[in-house]
């Protein structure tokens, strides 16, 4: 386990043993702490800490059990914000603790999951949630449906010295770049994906590809797997100008300057061609990160 990456802590017991028994549950939900998460899967906050209520101030709705911190139970309800505070996964997750983190990543990816898969892909009826949260049972043939994750690959792509390989899509702003990172195809390997994904969108070819670390990613359902690769033969980009907007090799006193003007939030060099990169919530800013500090 990577702890200094946000985000991909598992501080709690998720008991999935518990999922099926009513009895517990019932029990379980009188004395839990309950993580509220709206349909735009908002989260409320308080003085910069996450805000959970106890089950007597919860609101009505299907009860999604998330796990045991110790002996005391975390739920999780939909509801929709009644005060100031609620702020997105995006904003809070940087600041919040891996307990907060956790809880939150868990029930935003579940809330994701249930709004998206209300019918049977099998049939098209109506499904109900059942296992406490945890499965979408059919009302018509009793099918029962499990949450998706999404593998997606992201790569800190280097040339073996002092150069890193970054790209621009199209909804990012001018002169802000990140790693490049792709979905894994049906049949496909991770480090395969890596190569595909590389090559189809600078015509880069790679080596040496390397898992990092992973992070779970639920906009809506990803699980982003880290990965450093190393050029191989020419360093000569052709873009994809379908998937990226631009893409250029960097180098390390480049990619600090940007990433200090990232943090600090301050103006950078308008002639910069590279003003910014990913902030630290990210696991593309940490394999940014291990790579300036040698370890990658």
């Amino acid at each position: 386990m990577t702890a200094e990456l946000p985000l991909s802590a598992s501080p709690f017991d998720r008991a999935a043993h518990r999922r099926s028994d009513a009895t517990w549950l019932a029990d379980a939900w009188e004395r839990a702490r309950v993580v509220l998460v709206s349909p735009q899967s908002l989260v409320p906050t308080a003085s910069g800490r996450l805000a959970t209520r106890g089950a007597a101030d919860a609101p009505d709705g299907p009860r999604r059990f998330l796990g045991l911190v110790d002996d005391l139970p975390y739920f999780a309800v939909t509801a929709e914000p009644d005060s100031e505070g609620w702020v997105s996964l995006r904003e809070f997750g940087a600041r919040a603790d891996d307990l907060e983190a956790g809880l939150v990543v868990c029930a935003v990816a579940l809330q994701q999951w249930h709004h998206r898969h209300t019918h049977c892909p099998r049939c098209g009826a109506a499904t109900v949630e059942t296992q406490a949260g945890w499965t979408r049972t059919c009302t018509a043939d009793g099918s029962q449906h499990f949450p998706r994750t999404d593998p997606a690959v992201i790569m800190l792509v280097h040339d073996g010295g002092d150069r890193a390989l970054l790209g621009r899509g199209h909804e990012w702003g001018e002169g802000r770049f990140s790693t490049l990172a792709g979905f894994v195809e049906p049949g496909e390997s991770l480090e395969a994906a890596v190569a595909r994904e590389v090559f189809e969108e600078t015509g880069v070819r790679v080596s040496d590809i390397r898992y990092v670390a992973s992070q779970p990613w639920p906009f809506p359902a990803s699980l982003m797997v880290g990965f450093a690769a190393r050029l191989v033969g020419d360093p000569a980009i052709s873009l994809d100008p379908v998937e990226m907007a631009e893409a250029g090799w960097f180098d390390r006193d480049q990619i600090a300057r940007a990433a200090r003007w990232t943090d600090e939030r301050q103006p950078p060099d308008p002639d910069a061609t590279l003003r910014g990169i990913s902030p630290r919530l990210s696991i593309s800013r940490y394999l940014v990160d291990e790579w300036l500090g040698g370890r990658l």
